[in-house]
């Protein structure tokens, strides 16, 4: 970072001297050369920061990873039963619907030998 303030001084410092005509083309590549140096400079410098951030991001992010994992556990252990408590109660539903729709449909079919109920005749027959 330091190389690349310094080149930008040193470009700020020609700068000037680009804006006169009277240069010869030596001094204006120069210049060229100067601003490109410093512009892979700057680029060189903010990629490295760059690095740092990302490893110093991804340290803290496993960081606090391992330090929440306890309650990251007690979460799921606790959604599990939960979960297993909703399924034995509908469980115990279904089965207790069963069960009731059983009853009833043993209540309303004959038994033994007689004769299912004669049906109402329809209207109109």
């Amino acid at each position: 970072m330091l190389a690349a303030a310094a080149a930008a001084t040193v470009l700020a410092l020609a700068l000037p001297a680009a804006a006169q005509d009277t240069q010869s083309p030596g001094v204006k590549e120069t210049i060229k050369d100067d601003a490109k140096t410093v512009g892979h400079a700057v680029a060189d410098g903010a990629r490295t920061v760059g690095h740092a951030v990302a490893d110093t991001s991804r340290k803290v992010g496993h960081e606090v990873a391992e330090k929440t994992a306890p309650a990251r556990d007690a979460v799921r252990d606790d959604s599990k039963k939960a979960g297993a408590a909703v399924a034995h109660s509908a469980k115990k539903v279904g089965t207790s619907v069963k069960t009731g729709a059983e009853k009833a449909k043993a209540a309303v079919t004959p038994k033994g030998d007689a004769p299912p109920p004669a049906s109402p005749p329809k209207p109109g027959s």
